[in-house]
């Protein structure tokens, strides 16, 4: 079962992907964010105060498929995270990005996905996966602000696609699209 959680900033989006694994031991945590500055920090060790100390944690953005152990149930939080920082990899010397970069970052994204999706259904484990809703919001001003909310928004709608599972969370209220 691969469920896809989306929402807003600040929406709720990642305590409800947590409550879908309540009074459950047998959870590993994938975890997407780098500690790059003070913020960040306070936010992961935040993150990680708020899910119970029983469930493992693998970090990391690629081969995400190593993260499979002896757990049933996987929690990826989040997407966004993970896009930003694999965008980062491959366009950090840019100031423009093609076309065809876009493209390669996008499948790489997607690629990586992919493989942690198929990974647990080739085993009959159960994934729920946190994304951000980046469309709803301005268009951002700067060509690489720009790039970043199309191809997450790609990523967001090919990810629904190939889910068991959809929920959009607004206001801290989970809607089932899927």
């Amino acid at each position: 079962m691969i469920t896809l959680v989306t929402g807003g900033a600040r929406s709720g989006k990642s305590s409800f992907a947590e409550s879908l694994y309540e009074g459950k031991r047998d959870v590993a945590y994938i975890a997407t964010s780098k500690i790059t500055d003070r913020e960040m920090e306070d936010r992961i060790r935040l993150h990680r105060e708020s899910r119970p100390s029983c469930w493992r944690t693998f970090e990391g953005n690629y081969d995400l498929d190593e993260a499979l152990g002896e757990e049933r149930y996987y929690l990826l939080d989040c997407i966004t995270v993970l896009t930003s920082n694999i965008m980062y990899d491959m366009t950090k010397d840019e100031e423009r990005i093609s076309i065809e970069l876009q493209r390669k970052v996008e499948d790489t994204i997607y690629n990586e996905l992919k493989a942690l999706i198929d990974a647990i259904n080739d085993k009959g484990l159960e994934l729920v996966m946190v994304t951000n809703e980046v469309g709803d919001s301005l268009v951002p001003g700067h060509h690489i602000g720009r790039v970043f909310r199309d191809i997450q928004g790609r990523i967001n709608q090919r990810i629904a696609s190939i889910s068991d599972r959809v929920y959009l969370v607004c206001c801290g209220i989970p809607v089932k699209l899927k």
